[in-house]
C-alpha cells in the first residue's frame, strides 16, 4: 500500500512518529518546528507544517541562527533524547545556520536543519539567491554546512528522502555521533508529489545506547586509580548527557576523590557535596587548579579536554600524571595519552565504582582533608565577591551574581554563553541542581543566551529560566524576545550594561592590545574609543520588543527587581548597570594561563612586557606523550 503525499508532507509525517528510548523512558525525536518563511521553503515545509499543524507544533522566529540555539537549548535541556527542526529559504536564510549547526556540533546537541535549496530539476538556472559556481553545477550554499554537519544530505528526488530522512534519525540518536543534521530539500522537490510506502510512516523507536566498558580496559582503569596517591576526577558535559550525575556522586563519596568541572560539567556534583572542588582551568577555581597541579591520576568523565580546561597544557604539572579517560567517544578516549574506558559515562561509572569497593579503596585521609580546607577557603572568597555592602551603590558583576545566588533554588535555569560572565560564573556560581547550570562554552556563540533559553523554557516550562546577558551578547541577538512575547514564553533575561566588551577587553590589555575596539564609546581625536559611553538605552529597546522592563540601578533595586522577575509569569527583564571602578571588588582573577600568542615584535611598551610574560607561561606547557 501507498500513500501520495509531497516530500515535505512526507518528511513532516515521518518526523512525527520518530522517538528515543532510553532506560525505558520513550518521547518524541522531533517535538516541534521552527521556521522562517520564504520562496524556498513556503510552498512546501511551510504548506505541509499547515497540513500536519495538529501533530507538529510551530514556532515562530526571526533569526535563523536563534532559531538553531533554541532548537539546542530545548535539546540540552531534554537530555538530547528530543528536539526541534528549523526550515529556512534558500540564500541567506540557510547561511544564517552555519554559525547554530557549528554550535550544536561541537557541543554534540542534535538539531535538525531543513534549508531550501535551489531547484533539482533546474528549469532556470540561476534562480533567485543562487550562488553560481562556474566549476560545479551540484554546489549550493547549502554546501557550507556540510563541515559543521554530523550528517548532510540533499533530497533531490523524492524517493532519496527515505534513506536520507532514516540516516537523519540514525546520527541524531547516537550518543557519540549527534549534533546538526541537515537535509537540504531543493524547492521544486519539496512540492514534488510521490507515492510512499505506508511502512515509511509506521512509527519507529530509536534506542539511545548505554555501551559498557571492555572488561580489559576496565581492569585497567581500576589497576590505574589504586596505584594514584593524589587523584581528581573531572567532570564534562557527558555526565550530564548521561545522566549520570548520581553515579559520579557515588564513586565520588565511595573512593573520596575530588571532582572538578568544566563548564559543560559543572553542576554534576551540587555545590554542597564534600567532593565537589568547582571549576577546573583558566576559569577554574584555586582549589580545583592546585589539585591538578599536583595530580598523579586525572580522571576525565565525559569531557573533550579543551584549552580551558587544560590551561593550554600547562596545568598538570606532576612529572608523573597520568590520564584515565572514562568516554563514550573513542577519539576523546585516547586523548593526552590517556588510558581510554570506553563506555556511557554511568554505566562506566558504575561498573568502576563496583571494582573499587570490592577492593575497599578510598584515597587517604590526609588528602581529603586538605582539599576540604582548600574549599573552605575558596568559598570564603565567593563570599566576599557576592557581598554586597551598602543597598544604595551601583552593584559589580559578581555583587549581580549574588545577588541572583540569594533568590533562586533548585528549579531555577541560568543560561549564559559568552563575555567575562562564564569566567565569574564558572569561579563563584553555587550550582544547586544537575541542569541549573546551562554555559554553552564549547562555541562560546554571543547571542545564544535568550534564544535558547526560549528553547529550555519550552522544555522545563513549570521552572524559572534566566537568560544571564552582557550588552555586547544582547547587540548580537535580541530578535528572539519577540517570540517569547508571542508565545507567551516567560523566560526572565537579566541584562548586564558595562559599556562594552568587557571580557575582551580584559584579554586585549593582558596581551598588549590596550583594549582597543572593545569599549562602547564615542572615538576621540586619536580615533580610540576612549570618548563617553554611548547613550544606548537597551532597557528601551527589550520594552520597545514587547518585554517587561524592571531598572536596578542599586543593589538594593537588584534584589527587588530579581524577586519579581521570579515571581512574573510573562517575559521580564531585569537592567543593571554595573560599577566598572577598580576599587569595587571583582571576581579573582584567573587562576590558570590561557594561550592567546602575543605579538613577537613590537614597539608599544605594553606588548613587549606582555611578550615576556607570555613566553615565561609557554615555557611551562607540557605534551602529555
Amino acid at each position: 500500500m501507498t500513500i501520495r503525499l509531497t516530500v515535505a508532507q512526507a518528511l513532516l509525517r515521518f518526523l512525527t512518529v520518530q522517538h528515543t528510548e532510553r532506560d525505558g523512558e520513550r518521547q518524541r525525536l522531533i517535538s516541534a518546528t521552527w521556521g522562517i518563511f520564504g520562496h524556498g521553503n513556503v510552498a512546501g515545509i511551510g504548506q505541509a507544517l499547515v497540513e500536519y499543524a495538529a501533530e507538529m507544533p510551530y514556532h515562530q522566529g526571526r533569526n535563523e541562527q536563534a532559531m538553531v540555539h533554541a532548537a539546542v537549548g530545548y535539546a540540552r535541556q531534554s537530555n538530547r533524547l528530543s528536539t526541534h527542526a528549523v526550515t529556512t529559504s534558500i540564500g541567506p536564510g540557510a547561511t544564517n545556520l552555519v554559525t547554530g549547526a557549528a554550535l550544536a556540533t561541537i557541543n554534540h546537541l542534535p538539531v535538525l536543519l531543513l534549508p531550501g535549496d535551489v531547484f533539482a530539476t533546474r528549469p532556470a538556472d540561476p534562480v533567485l539567491q543562487q550562488l553560481e559556481v562556474p566549476y560545479a553545477g551540484d554546489v549550493s550554499v547549502n554546501d557550507t554546512l556540510r563541515p559543521v554537519s554530523r550528517y548532510f544530505d540533499r533530497i533531490t528526488r523524492p524517493e532519496a528522502l527515505i534513506p536520507g530522512a532514516l540516516q537523519a534519525m540514525r546520527v541524531l540518536t547516537d550518543p557519540v555521533e549527534t549534533g546538526a543534521v541537515t537535509l537540504a530539500l531543493p524547492q521544486d522537490v519539496q512540492a514534488e508529489a510521490y507515492d510512499w510506502p505506508e511502512e515509511f510512516f509506521a512509527p519507529r523507536v530509536w534506542t539511545v545506547r548505554r555501551p559498557g566498558a571492555d572488561p580489559a580496559e576496565l581492569a585497567g582503569a581500576v589497576r590505574a586509580v589504586r596505584a594514584a596517591r593524589r587523584p581528581l576526577v573531572i567532570a564534562g558535559g557527558g555526565v550530564h548527557h548521561s545522566r549520570a550525575e548520581q553515579a559520579l556522586a557515588a564513586f565520588a563519596g565511595a573512593t573520596g576523590i575530588p571532582v572538578a568541572s568544566t563548564q559543560a560539567g559543572k553542576g554534576s556534583l551540587r555545590h554542597d557535596h564534600p567532593q565537589d572542588v568547582g571549576g577546573i582551568g583558566h576559569t577554574g577555581t584555586a582549589t580545583a587548579d592546585e589539585l591538578a597541579r599536583t595530580a598523579d591520576l586525572v580522571i576525565g568523565v565525559g569531557t573533550r579536554y579543551t584549552d580551558f580546561t587544560t590551561a593550554s597544557g600547562t596545568l598538570f604539572q606532576n612529572p608523573d600524571v597520568r590520564f584515565l579517560n572514562l568516554n563514550i567517544a573513542p577519539h576523546d578516549g585516547h586523548k593526552l595519552a590517556g588510558l581510554p574506558l570506553v563506555a556511557d559515562a554511568r554505566s562506566g561509572l558504575d561498573r568502576l565504582t563496583e571494582a573499587l569497593a570490592a577492593h575497599g579503596h578510598r584515597v587517604a585521609d590526609a588528602y581529603v582533608g586538605e582539599y576540604t580546607e582548600d574549599k573552605e577557603r575558596w568559598e570564603q572568597r565567593v563570599d566576599a565577591c557576592y557581598e554586597a555592602g551598602e543597598p544604595d551603590v551601583r552593584p559589580s558583576q559578581p555583587q549581580v551574581l549574588g545577588a541572583l545566588d540569594a533568590i533562586v533554588d533548585d528549579s531555577d535555569i541560568i543560561v549564559n554563553a559568552a563575555g567575562s560572565l562564564p569566567g565569574d560564573l564558572h569561579k563563584l556560581w553555587r550550582a544547586r541542581s544537575r541542569d541549573q547550570y546551562h554555559l554553552e562554552y564549547g562555541y562560546s556563540c554571543m547571542g545564544y543566551e535568550i534564544p535558547a533559553a526560549v528553547g529550555v523554557k519550552l522544555a522545563a516550562p513549570d521552572r524559572p529560566v534566566w537568560a544571564l546577558v552582557g550588552d555586547g551578547t544582547y547587540l548580537m541577538m535580541p530578535t528572539e524576545i519577540v517570540t517569547a512575547v508571542q508565545e507567551g514564553v516567560a523566560i526572565k533575561v537579566l541584562l548586564v550594561q558595562n559599556h562594552g566588551y568587557a571580557s575582551i577587553g580584559g584579554l586585549s590589555e593582558s596581551v598588549g592590545g590596550e583594549r582597543f575596539g572593545t569599549a562602547y564609546r564615542y572615538t576621540s581625536a586619536d580615533g580610540t574609543f576612549t570618548g563617553a559611553p554611548l547613550p544606548v538605552d537597551l532597557a528601551a529597546n527589550a520594552a520597545s520588543l514587547g518585554m517587561r522592563v524592571l531598572r536596578a540601578k542599586t543593589v538594593g533595586d537588584l534584589r527587588a527587581a530579581l524577586a519579581e522577575a521570579r515571581a512574573a509569569d510573562t517575559p521580564t527583564c531585569v537592567y543593571v548597570e554595573t560599577e566598572t571602578s577598580d576599587t569595587v571588588s571583582g571576581a579573582p582573577e584567573a587562576q590558570a594561563w590561557w594561550d592567546v600568542p602575543v605579538a613577537e615584535t613590537a614597539t608599544r611598551s605594553s606588548a613587549v612586557k606582555a611578550r615576556e610574560l607570555y613566553e615565561r607561561h609557554v615555557s611551562t606547557r607540557r605534551r602529555h606523550l
